[in-house]
């Protein structure tokens, strides 16, 4: 033990200054490392974090965009069923100034004027009618009452109620009686020349 050194501990070791400005400098390196480490990992993951936001974005903009079209498609295909329900409501309206035209009941007058604007409203509504004589029968379209046919083919021989659709879509069925095609000139001139 030393005589300097009454409490008997050993003396802390003195360094050559440039040794200890060599260590400070190697300390200050290996302290800076993993600060270094962290902020390249920080930066990962602050990229990580805009590309899962972007993606975040991006399909919550998808889903708002689609939400937006189906609720206009909700929205016109509403419109249309109020309409198709009004329009059917209307159909023996039309179908009584159909009977008083073919009575002769409408030549002149204020009902023809009324029959008229009611006509054109509903063609520019685009409701269409269909079911004329000689049409193909289609049992989706047509309601048969009476089938008068003798073979395969089926034609429309007889309208009692006119069919109507809006937009493509069927309103009421057409009320028809069956029969066979009629030849048509074509083929008729066929057979007379044979």
């Amino acid at each position: 033990m030393s005589q300097d050194n009454p409490s008997g501990e050993q003396p802390e070791e003195v360094l050559d200054p440039s040794v200890a400005a060599d260590l400070a400098d190697a300390l200050a390196d290996v302290e800076l490392e993993p600060e270094a480490e962290k902020s390249e990992a920080g930066e990962a993951t602050v990229a990580e974090q805009l590309a899962e936001r972007t993606e975040d974005l991006q399909r919550i903009t998808a889903e708002y965009a689609n939400y937006r079209r189906r609720t206009a498609q909700d929205r016109q295909a509403a419109i249309d069923n109020a309409k198709a329900q009004v329009l059917t409501a209307l159909l023996p309206v039309l179908d009584d100034l159909d009977l008083a035209e073919k009575h002769g009941d409408l030549a002149e007058g204020p009902l023809k004027a009324f029959r008229d604007k009611f006509v054109s409203v509903t063609t520019g509504l685009k409701v269409e009618a269909f079911g004329a004589e000689g049409d193909a029968f289609d049992a989706e379209r047509h309601e048969a009452v009476q089938d008068l046919s003798t073979g395969d083919e089926k034609a429309i021989g007889t309208v009692l109620r006119k069919g109507y659709q809006f937009n493509g879509r069927l309103l009421r069925t057409a009320m028809v009686i069956i029969a066979d095609p009629q030849p048509s000139a074509d083929a008729g001139a066929a057979d007379s020349e044979a």
